[in-house]
């Protein structure tokens, strides 16, 4: 209801004070144009003045009743302001509307409530009150800021505001005295007049408000006739105005006048005269007497005003505001018409003088350059200037000393320093003649030097106001050519003329009584003296002698130095205090004179050393030198410091710091001559320049920056500061209004620059530091409340003394102080919280914030309500981000802690976030309290997102916007309408963009909902993605790329978490939209530019660092969804990727080849992520680029130098990628050239992290760390540098050797390189290390593939062998399966074989061990049969157990084992001389594995049963393929029992297949035991002994008890289930549900017939071998022979009738025995159609052997 046309309002009417924020800048127009439109729109108003504001009107109040925009009861409250403030009607209801929209502090439904009840709605009628007359004040302010800067060049808008001073001069100033007239004649309003709220504190207010504006009206007035000209007319009627009011004092409701308001009235007083003054335009008077032309000036033509005003002078000489009236007239008259200086003149002159006009001079300047406007006092002080310019050259200086020569003199040069310290009069002094004008008084100043040393140096003082002023004041005081000196009586050594007038020096004198040696003065013989007064009362002599005052100060310190401890110190103190101000000003306005100034700043510390300990100290001095230190200290902070140190005047620690509980309990400290000098003498007098003078300085020495030692030496100074200073300041004795806000001030200064040292400039030991002391006592002590209760002032308080000040453009007023104070408690406690080292404990200063008051004084409440303050728009701002900051970190809900006035402070905040002159900064950090608040403080978002439930159902899941939603705002800010208007700047839109993101991360599904769904939301979104940015090089905004990264994110998370069904249709339209507008290309290119940018710029540092990372991060987080959400991002096409990809390869490269800089680190270890991700998913289109190796190797080497430390993930991404390049693209991409050099840097790297990883290993076993879990290895704890991790970049670096040596065909580089590093030994170390200790498992396996690898070529393997590799695995091997069971079949694990698991070192040293013994053959033979002798437990174990588990980690091992005996089986007869024993068990034992193997393979629903039994479940976890290993959920079993049978056969299969590899190659094995086939068959005289026989004469059926022996009968049934294996894959066009043709693809199926050839062709071998041998073999019996011959016959007629009809259908032919197939996934695919012919030698053998059985 109320205020339903608030927005509409807003616009309508500015209320005045809206119009000045403008005006003074401090809203969001800023540009000149938008304050010339302001200025136009208002220029009526500024030239009505107070006038603007009518009187009630019955006409007004019928528009009123007839206005149908405004709400009923508004009307009524409008009518009872206009009663209250006698203000128009219509005014009154517009009062009341910019009242509502701007300071009320309520909700509109509290509004309503409000406006019913009697008591409430008085109190708000008193607040309009209070507003309206800031309004009328703020109208005025406006004028005056006008009239102050219109004709400043410097000022941004001085040409708009001369524009408007130009349309507004013609009867401003007429309008202007009218109202001010009005005002002193007002009649005070009765409660008969305006109604019973009109009480006497109203009154009182209203009259207080009179003087404001009377005050104001005459500052305006005055700025006004000091630009324009004054005619002589206008004088007489405003001296006649003035007269009757009585500067100020005979105002008509002078009755209401109290003590508070005197300031008001003397500064209307001083206006008035100051009007006067500058209207007789004496500076003008001045020209014209000098260039002798005064008829051109404007009262030499009007005579009769002139007598007109002569009279009214004459009865003037009452009020001292008379006084500088006076004597400007007397000078005009005098200049105009010289002749009738008749007494009359006289009499006015004398009243002036009566009056001390001079004392009256220096008082007014003082009291008008303490508050208010700067430029008011300055322009006084140019008028007085002229005044006493003028003045001090018309009369002699005598005749202007009435009433004691000494005093009026003192008055006169006060009157003058005050003139002169306006900004730009020195200059002008200096330029002028010396003996014009106020030169005068600096010759009589001089005249009296060095007797009066301080009227010369007070002047002189005044005089310094930049450096050129400096070099002038100095060869001044150096060149000084005359010594006054005063004598009592006329001394000895002195000849005089007969007069008295003239003496002579007759000896040489030394000037100080001071030592030999020391600086002093010497006067030669022969000077002459001139005597100014002589006679009985002494001698005034001035000599003439030539000197430089510099040495004659320096003699004045030395003899302070001297007397300190006698009577005489005071009077000394007096001379030298000038001294040292001069010195102050001196070289804080040009420090190049410091090195002259050397002898005094040196004696500085001495004089401090020794006044303060003196018994009553001179307090003014002490703090004149301490002022002069903390200049010093601002350029050479080490040299004063340590100076000072010595003096005792700091606090200081009698023993060394070492712990913080230590320091604050400030045990061991002493105060100082300083900590003395506050509790004895300043806190009693209530004076504190000493305090404040200390705070500046140890703020200076802070600032510095010292080293770490000397800011340990300022602990116990902050110290005192934090424990006895800023507690109890606010209750220590004060003289002087204002001075304990500026001790509070500097106190909260001196620890925000603590605060916000570098860390630099702080070593992190134990010991406190500066700022963790700081930290550590506002966090704990009673320092921290101190600061929270200075938060705690208010916003109230501070309008309130805002209010009292006389005008509110002062910066140095009491009300501004204040804020500063407020505001740096704000950055203190932000900063303390931010940098609190994080602890469980609550600190006190974090209770504090966040405890909840009683009755609603909670501080955060507090923290909230600032945002009601308008004058300083900084205020607000840091009150929020302290909100903000306590949002995060604090465990405490906002919301709660607002209790009845949370939707209050909700509604002030989204005013000033909607307001469109509202200052940015404030509303960028409202939004940026909201994003922090969607994380931290659901309540206060839910309250600020205001979110309603369509329909009013409560169930209902559609919400709509409510009227306060911040959402709104937010929307407004994203519409693509609004970007580029002044309210919403780039940094706006960021703030507004990283809020939509933070509701997307939080999941704030309510608000994404009605977000989503909003008409343009995602086009607007959007469109920051279509704009073309500039280039990195010269981007002026940062906060665009932020901008575009929010939007990217946004994106990306909405793609993400929405199904691509039921995305926005918008949103897909804009993706697509995207894709056609070729944006990929753009963003990708852009982001290259952008790192190879901040890789360039390298040296000269980034500015826009994170903004930069962030835009990259939301662009990888872009591509790293669309590889898995290509069709909705619509980024499907192959070229487009390309470029894509190959933009991220370049921007990696940029970014790690500039390897000194941290910050291209960072963003290439981003972007090598993204690399990696997009090698492996985009594999078919990084197949088709162009050479990746050249690039990659480049960016390695450059890693490789890079700090080690940073680059450690780095690297193995590299590496990583490297890997997958050669797997994807292999050498034939690229240049082979590349090869050495990556092999080199690889080498090198595998070198030195195995050397680290073997300290690093040697390190943890010294530790006593006991050995790791397996599965730990799995986890993915993190693990110290050099730890064995399974991406570590030792691994990595490894398996990448490992690609480029397979790569490497022929081995050539790979011999190079290895003989220029030593990689071998130190792999080969750390390799045996890791076995004993059994650490490093994921090295270890990296390290055998490697070698593995490099086993398969000549040279590798010689290179192996030589390295030492058996003395390296053979013995530590034993380690790996030694202990980690009690033997037996347990010791074989039944983990899948894909995990890194011990065992799986063992089978990789295996087929090491074959690899080598492969190439090497008889170069190695020695050292196989060691291996096979040190492991054969574990080798006949293994060939056991394949009986007892089948998993198949086990059947690998077993695989694994009997290849690498089929290796060594070719050496039988060295295996034979060497190991004997062991070569009949392992025979033995293989029969047995046959046996096994074929029994398990024949017996299908026996092997299932037993993998059931053994895993306890259907399916063993290992064998399933990747895509299958998901696990089961139940619900799925019932439906998907089809799968799970698919899956157990496919399991049975892979068990199969390892069981007939192990069974071949143990046949092929078996075939070297038994003898040549061709040779026992043919040659008769063959030695049989050396065969044994392996079979039994038996042709049961092999069973499945180890005590049935392997006989012939488990030969023929190998055969057997080979065929019919061979003829079940036949079977495949019959629809069998799961035949191995349906389970395995035809390669593996090829594969699976060659095996099963190979087999068979082995067993028959040795079939006929084993039986050719029984048959010759004399000890077995005849009747054996023929049982064996006639089962054999049958038996194998049978198979031979089979094998021909399966040749007849054409079958593969078997490999040649001994390639074996390597792994299941990759079998050599042999020609598919061999030739029939092809395999009749087989068949033919077995034939020609069946027909010798037969015979």
């Amino acid at each position: 209801m109320a205020g339903t046309k608030m927005a509409e309002s807003e616009m309508s009417v500015r209320s005045s004070r809206e119009l000045w924020t403008i005006l003074l800048g401090r809203s969001a127009l800023r540009e000149p144009g938008q304050i010339e439109a302001e200025l136009d729109r208002h220029w009526d108003r500024l030239h009505q003045g107070l006038s603007y504001y009518k009187p009630p009107s019955s006409s007004s109040a019928a528009k009123v009743k007839d206005n149908k925009d405004v709400a009923q009861p508004l009307k009524d409250f409008g009518l009872r302001i206009s009663k209250l403030l006698g203000l128009d009607e219509q005014q009154s209801v517009q009062l009341l509307q910019c009242y509502l929209q701007e300071d009320f502090r309520g909700t509109r439904d509290s509004l309503k409530v409000v406006l019913k009840d009697e008591r409430q709605s008085q109190t708000l009628l008193l607040k309009v009150a209070d507003y309206y007359y800031e309004e009328r004040m703020c109208l005025l302010r406006c004028v005056l800021l006008l009239l102050t800067y219109f004709q400043d060049e410097r000022h941004p808008y001085r040409a708009e505001y001369c524009n408007c001073v130009n349309k507004l001069e013609k009867d401003l100033v007429s309008k202007y005295q009218s109202q001010f007239e009005t005002l002193f004649k007002a009649e005070a309003p009765t409660w008969e007049t305006h109604g019973n709220l009109m009480t006497e504190r109203q009154v009182s207010l209203w009259f207080l408000q009179c003087l404001r504006e009377q005050s104001l009206l005459l500052e305006i007035i005055f700025l006004y006739y000091a630009y324009f000209e004054m005619s002589p007319s206008d004088l007489l009627s405003f001296t006649k105005t003035f007269k009757e009011q009585g500067f100020g004092l005979r105002q008509t409701n002078r009755h209401l006048v109290d003590k508070s308001m005197d300031s008001l009235v003397d500064r209307i007083g001083y206006l008035s005269s100051l009007i006067l003054v500058e209207g007789m335009d004496i500076d003008f008077l001045h020209k014209c007497a000098l260039e002798d032309c005064t008829e051109q000036h404007q009262f030499s033509s009007a005579p009769e005003v002139i007598k007109e005003i002569d009279q009214l002078l004459l009865t003037f000489g009452d009020i001292p505001h008379h006084g500088p009236v006076l004597l400007a007239w007397v000078l005009l008259r005098h200049t105009l018409r010289p002749d009738e200086s008749s007494p009359v003149m006289r009499r006015i002159g004398n009243t002036a003088l009566q009056l001390e006009v001079f004392k009256y001079i220096s008082t007014m300047l003082k009291g008008l350059g303490v508050s208010g406007n700067n430029c008011t006092a300055s322009t006084a002080k140019m008028c007085i200037y002229g005044l006493l310019s003028f003045v001090v050259t018309s009369f002699e200086e005598e005749s202007l000393q009435t009433g004691g020569v000494a005093t009026q003199s003192s008055h006169l040069i006060d009157a003058a320093c005050e003139v002169l310290s306006a900004p730009s009069l020195a200059e002008v002094f200096w330029e002028m003649k010396p003996n014009m004008g106020l030169g005068m008084i600096l010759d009589s100043a001089v005249g009296m030097f060095p007797h009066k040393i301080g009227p010369l140096l007070q002047l002189l003082t005044a005089l310094l106001s930049n450096k050129s002023t400096v070099k002038k004041v100095y060869n001044f005081l150096d060149k000084m050519s005359f010594y006054t000196q005063v004598y009592k009586h006329k001394p000895n050594d002195i000849i005089s003329k007969d007069d008295e007038t003239l003496w002579r020096r007759q000896t040489p004198k030394l000037l100080y009584p001071l030592g030999t040696g020391q600086t002093n003065l010497w006067m030669p013989q022969g000077v002459l003296g001139q005597v100014m007064i002589g006679g009985e009362q002494g001698y005034v002599v001035r000599w003439d002698y030539s000197y430089s005052s510099w040495t004659l100060f320096t003699c004045e310190v030395e003899m302070l130095l001297h007397v300190v401890s006698t009577a005489d110190v005071l009077a000394h103190c007096a001379r030298v205090k000038p001294i040292l101000d001069l010195v102050h000003k001196i070289i804080s306005t040009d420090w190049t004179v410091s090195d002259c100034l050397l002898p005094l700043t040196s004696r500085i510390y001495m004089l401090l050393q020794r006044l303060t300990s003196v018994i009553n100290p001179p307090v003014d001095v002490i703090a004149s030198c301490v002022n002069c230190l903390s200049v010093l200290a601002a350029r050479m902070p080490g040299k004063v410091w340590s100076s000072l140190h010595h003096t005792g005047f700091l606090p200081f620690a009698s023993n060394p710091l070492t712990s913080m509980p230590q320091c604050v309990s400030a045990e061991g400290m002493k105060a100082g001559n300083y900590g003395n000098l506050l509790v004895q003498i300043e806190q009693p007098r209530g004076e504190y320049a000493v305090t404040i003078a200390f705070l500046r300085l140890i703020t200076t020495l802070v600032k510095g920056q010292l080293g770490s030692t000397q800011n340990k030496g300022l602990i116990p100074c902050v110290l005192l500061v934090l424990k006895e200073m800023l507690p109890t300041y606010h209750k220590w004795r004060y003289n002087t209004y204002g001075v304990r806000e500026r001790i509070g001030c500097l106190i909260l200064e001196l620890i925000h620059a603590i605060l916000n040292l570098s860390p630099e400039g702080e070593d992190q030991g134990s010991t406190p530091t500066l700022q963790s002391l700081c930290i550590y006592s506002l966090a704990n002590t009673e320092a921290g409340q101190a600061v929270v209760n200075i938060m705690g002032v208010g916003v109230d308080t501070i309008d309130v003394v805002l209010a009292a000040q006389p005008s509110s453009c002062g910066s140095e007023g009491p009300g501004q102080i204040l804020i500063q104070t407020v505001k740096l408690a704000f950055s203190v406690t932000n900063n303390v919280i931010r940098l609190k080292p994080p602890s469980d404990a609550v600190s006190p200063l974090e209770q504090a914030l966040t405890q909840h008051g009683g009755h609603g004084s909670n501080l955060i409440v507090v923290l909230a309500k600032y945002i009601y303050h308008k004058h300083d728009p900084a205020l607000p701002r840091l009150a929020i981000q302290l909100l903000k900051r306590l949002a995060t970190v604090a465990p405490m809900s906002v919301y709660a802690c607002l209790g009845s006035d949370a939707a209050a402070i909700r509604d002030a905040f989204l005013t000033r976030l909607q307001s469109k002159t509202e200052d940015m900064r404030i509303k960028v950090m409202i939004l940026e309290f909201l994003t922090v608040a969607v994380e931290t403080q659901p309540g206060l978002i839910e309250l600020f997102l205001n979110l309603e439930v369509k329909d009013g159902k409560e169930g209902s899941k559609e919400f709509l916007l409510g009227e306060w939603s911040c959402l709104h705002v937010v929307l407004d800010l994203i519409d693509s309408k609004q970007q580029g208007k002044y309210w919403c700047p780039p940094l706006l839109h960021r703030a507004a963009l990283a809020f939509l993101l933070a509701l997307w991360q939080d999941r704030r599904d309510s608000a994404i909902s009605v977000l989503r769904t909003k008409e343009r939301f995602w086009e607007n979104l959007t469109t920051p993605l279509f704009g073309t940015l500039t280039p990195p090089s010269d981007t002026t905004e940062p906060c665009v790329l932020e901008t575009c990264a929010f939007v990217m994110k946004i994106i990306g998370l909405e793609i993400y978490y929405v199904v691509s069904g039921s995305l926005e249709q918008s949103l897909k339209d804009g993706l697509q939209k995207f894709s056609n507008a070729r944006r990929y290309e753009y963003w990708s290119q852009y982001v290259k530019s952008l790192v190879c940018h901040v890789a360039e710029m390298e040296e000269e540092g980034i500015c826009s660092f994170t903004e930069t990372q962030m835009l990259i991060s939301a662009w990888r987080m872009l591509l790293i969804l669309s590889t898995t959400h290509s069709d909705v991002m619509q980024l499907t096409e192959d070229s487009t990727k390309l470029k894509l990809f190959m933009d991220v390869l370049d921007g990696t490269k940029a970014a790690l080849t500039t390897p000194m800089s941290v910050p291209c680190l960072r963003l290439g270890s981003m972007m090598a992520t993204l690399l990696l991700i997009l090698l492996k998913q985009w594999r078919s289109v990084v197949a088709t680029a162009p050479d990746l190796l050249s690039p990659l190797s480049l960016i390695l080497e450059s890693v490789l130098q890079a700090d080690q430390q940073m680059m450690e993930r780095t690297k193995a991404k590299i590496f990583s990628a490297l890997i997958s390049v050669l797997q994807i693209q292999g050498l034939n991409g690229g240049d082979i050239s590349q090869l050495p050099q990556l092999l080199l840097s690889v080498c090198e790297t595998v070198k030195d992290e195995a050397l680290a990883l073997i300290d690093n290993t040697r390190h943890m076993s010294q530790m006593g760390d006991t050995q790791e879990d397996e599965d730990s290895m799995e986890t993915d704890s993190f693990r110290g540098p050099q730890k064995d991790q399974r991406d570590g970049v030792c691994v990595l670096a490894l398996h990448l050797a490992k690609e480029l040596c397979r790569t490497d065909e022929d081995g050539e580089h790979w011999v190079s390189v290895m003989r220029k590093v030593p990689v071998l030994p130190s792999v080969l170390n750390a390799v045996e290390l890791s076995l004993r200790s059994k650490h490093n498992l994921y090295f270890t396996e990296a390290a055998l593939h490697l070698l593995l690898t490099l086993a398969r070529t000549p040279q590798g393997a010689a290179a192996v062998a030589g390295a030492g590799v058996i003395q390296t695995i053979c013995l530590p091997l034993l380690s790996v399966y030694e202990g980690s069971s009690n033997g037996g079949s347990q010791s074989f694990s039944r983990k899948s074989q894909d995990s890194a698991c011990w065992p799986g070192v063992y089978r990789l040293c295996m087929s090491l061990m074959e690899s080598l013994l492969k190439t090497l053959r008889y170069n190695f033979i020695n050292e196989a049969l060691d291996f096979v002798g040190v492991h054969q437990e574990r080798i006949l174990q293994c060939l056991n157990a394949v009986r007892t588990v089948q998993s198949l980690a086990c059947l690998d091992e077993a695989d694994h084992t009997v290849g690498f005996l089929l290796q060594l089986s070719s050496f039988c007869k060295e295996w034979q001389f060497h190991l004997p024993k062991l070569l009949r068990d392992v025979q033995v034992n293989l029969c047995y594995l046959c046996q096994t193997c074929t029994y398990l393979l024949h017996s299908k629903k026996m092997l299932h049963h037993y993998l059931q039994a053994k895993n306890g479940e259907a399916l063993p976890p290992g064998p399933l393929p990747r895509t299958q290993r998901a696990p089961q959920t139940p619900s799925k079993e019932a439906a998907g029992g089809g799968e799970r049978e698919e899956a157990e056969q496919k399991a049975l299969l892979a068990v199969q297949c390892s069981l007939l590899k192990i069974l071949s190659k143990t046949l092929a094995t078996l075939q070297h035991f038994t003898p040549d086939c061709c040779q026992i068959l043919l040659d008769q005289s063959m030695d049989l002994a050396e065969y044994r026989t392996l079979f039994v004469l038996s042709f049961t059926t092999p069973a499945f008890d180890p005590d049935v022996a392997p006989s012939f009968g488990t030969l023929l049934a190998t055969i057997n289930v080979a065929l019919s294996m061979l003829s079940e894959m036949e079977k495949k066009k019959e629809p069998v549900s799961l035949s191995i043709a349906s389970l395995a693809s035809s390669e593996e199926i090829q594969a699976l017939k060659s095996l099963l050839m190979f087999t068979m062709e082995n067993c028959f071998y040795v079939l006929i071998s084993q039986a050719v041998r029984c048959l010759k073999d004399p000890s077995i019996l005849p009747r054996d022979k023929q049982r064996l011959k006639q089962e054999l016959s049958s038996e194998l007629s049978t198979l031979l009738s089979s094998l021909s009809r399966h040749f007849r259908r054409g079958s593969p032919s078997s490999p040649a025995s001994g390639i074996l197939p390597s792994t299941q996934s990759k079998p050599p695919t042999p020609g598919s159609k061999a030739s029939h012919e092809g395999q009749e030698p087989f068949i033919q053998l077995v034939q020609a052997f069946v027909r010798l059985v037969q015979r």
